[in-house]
């Protein structure tokens, strides 16, 4: 399999895409990590790892209906492409195995005696 790389912030974005479906555009992104992790995103973050993603392939953008509440401006919505999902797919088969991979031993909580 082709290596894939997803940072931990594109991976979190791309997640969010997915749950979002046919309403993933920057606000909604943004309030959707927010309320869901409890984590401040800024929107230039948002916008960067958006770009990025674009740039690897793994999303695609189009513009919906320009509307008078945004001064005529169209949003732009995101979808995962195929090589979006492969790329999600092999992080989590690569993060799933690390989790196997670990001997019980190294979770288990410390016990500290006095």
């Amino acid at each position: 399999m082709k290596k894939y790389h997803l940072g931990e912030f594109e991976e979190v974005v791309m997640l969010t895409i997915g749950i979002l479906y046919k309403d993933a555009y920057g606000v909604s992104i943004k309030k959707e990590i927010e309320a869901r992790l409890t984590r401040n995103v800024s929107v230039g973050a948002l916008q960067t790892a958006l770009k990025r993603l674009e740039d690897k392939g793994y999303l695609q953008s189009n513009e919906g209906e320009a509307t008078e509440e945004r001064a005529g401006r169209p949003k732009k919505y995101f979808q995962i492409t195929a090589l979006g999902k492969r790329a999600m797919e092999y992080t989590k088969t690569t993060r799933d195995e690390l989790w196997k991979a670990i001997p019980k031993v190294a979770l288990n909580p410390i016990i500290i005696s006095s």
